[in-house]
């Protein structure tokens, strides 16, 4: 088999892809698809409350709560190797929010400072969790640069501290909302023979994803009570090729769902393809309605993007 074609995998520097800790890192890891890919290496969804958060004469970096319990997290970053000045800070800072869970994501975790989240972590009880991150970039020949986070340190026996905290923690009251409300989505898709594919649990949080038989590719629906809308929408995590392709097909395939959002969003991983409604969670009276149109949307997506999907080589 012929391998001319392989290209070399290397390590990029931070500061080509974020200058600046503040304003391009921070904001970077702030927005919402790169919390949740945090969220995936660390094991609970994170929800951003604010940037830039202050607790006395400090500020954090990201202040955050885990989506299932409202618990507070905060996020220190560095784009340099750690140090001691903090180290100080991100115990400062967990002890002015009252902080669940300190995330100090950096450049180089020096091992006396590994050594010292260890330390927190055999020495504090199981409702105060700490880690250290290392973030990296990569790139194969001129692609995009491609971010990592590799865990350095966390609490012993994680993976199942998590699992037992999901299962017995109380979750808020928006959470417990979205549980319901994707709840009582499925079993309305279910009962107007849907053809999506439903089978995975609900969770309490603002995001329901549903296959489509492509890994390139799924459908994912949110309820965002910020902006005040819900939304149906193709995301392709990581493959700007499939979001090109299907980009050539544009007016094929508005001709069969109308006009809808086109997100390329060339300086990240992700693409988008998204169409919108005017809708708040809290609104009960009107989840019927809110059903009724995502259903129809998923299943005009799921129709549309899968059969064009197979054309793709």
């Amino acid at each position: 088999m012929a391998t001319n074609n392989l290209g070399k995998i290397k390590k990029v520097d931070l500061r080509k892809a974020w200058s600046h800790e503040a304003t391009d890192f921070t904001n970077w890891l702030a927005e919402e698809e790169n919390l949740r890919f945090l969220s995936d290496e660390i094991g609970v969804d994170i929800k951003l409350i604010q940037t830039e958060a202050t607790v006395g004469r400090f500020n954090v970096d990201i202040l955050a709560e885990e989506e299932n319990t409202g618990n507070k997290i905060v996020i220190e970053n560095q784009l340099e190797p750690t140090n001691h000045d903090h180290l100080g800070k991100i115990i400062t800072y967990a002890s002015g929010f009252d902080a669940s869970m300190v995330i100090w994501v950096v450049k180089e975790a020096r091992e006396e400072h590994r050594q010292a989240i260890d330390w927190l972590n055999e020495h504090t009880d199981e409702d105060l969790a700490f880690f250290l991150i290392q973030v990296e970039l990569w790139q194969i020949g001129d692609s995009p640069f491609a971010p990592k986070f590799e865990v350095v340190s966390k609490p012993n026996d994680w993976a199942k501290t998590v699992k037992q905290s999901v299962s017995s923690s109380k979750i808020t009251d928006t959470a417990a909302r979205q549980l319901e409300f994707w709840n009582q989505f499925k079993a309305y898709a279910e009962s107007h023979n849907t053809i999506l594919r439903l089978g995975r649990k609900s969770r309490p949080q603002h995001w329901f994803d549903i296959s489509i038989g492509n890994s390139d590719a799924h459908i994912s629906l949110t309820l965002n009570s910020f902006d005040g809308v819900i939304r149906t929408e193709l995301y392709i995590p990581d493959n700007k090729e499939v979001y090109h392709f299907l980009e050539r097909h544009k007016e094929e395939v508005e001709k069969e769902l109308g006009k809808i959002e086109w997100m390329e969003l060339p300086e990240k991983k992700a693409s988008r393809i998204k169409a919108e409604l005017p809708g708040v969670i809290d609104n009960t009276d009107d989840w019927e309605k809110y059903f009724a149109w995502m259903q129809e949307t998923a299943e005009k997506f799921h129709e549309t993007f899968s059969k064009l999907l197979k054309k793709y080589k």
